[in-house]
């Protein structure tokens, strides 16, 4: 019943920027913290950043300074603006409420390579 659409990914040069969306349908965006998260081939998947409810803010330190996490209460999207792109950065990045995980999407793909 809760659906979780990532988008925005694709291929950017070192030190360029994109930003993802997720669209959240259901009751989760309203009730629960969302996060983005990653996950690079063979590594674990990790917290990237969340926002609660009042829009208090909390990052992973290799994005800090670099990424921006919003959210838009009307759209029930969440949004990821990454600057300063690096080529660790390289990932599937998904999104979620790490309170109340529902089944992960297909996640977006972001490669950041010359």
């Amino acid at each position: 019943q809760v659906q979780l659409v990532e988008s925005g990914g694709g291929l950017m040069q070192p030190g360029g920027s994109l930003r993802l969306s997720c669209a959240v349908s259901g009751s989760i965006f309203r009730l629960y913290t969302m996060a983005w998260y990653r996950q690079a081939p063979g590594k674990q998947r990790e917290l990237v950043a969340d926002i609660t409810l009042s829009g208090r803010t909390n990052y992973a330190n290799s994005v800090k300074g670099r990424f921006t996490i919003s959210r838009d209460n009307a759209k029930n999207t969440l949004n990821l603006q990454m600057n300063s792109l690096k080529p660790e950065d390289t990932a599937v990045y998904y999104c979620n409420a790490p309170k109340f995980t529902r089944p992960w999407g297909r996640g977006t793909q972001v490669t950041v390579s010359s």
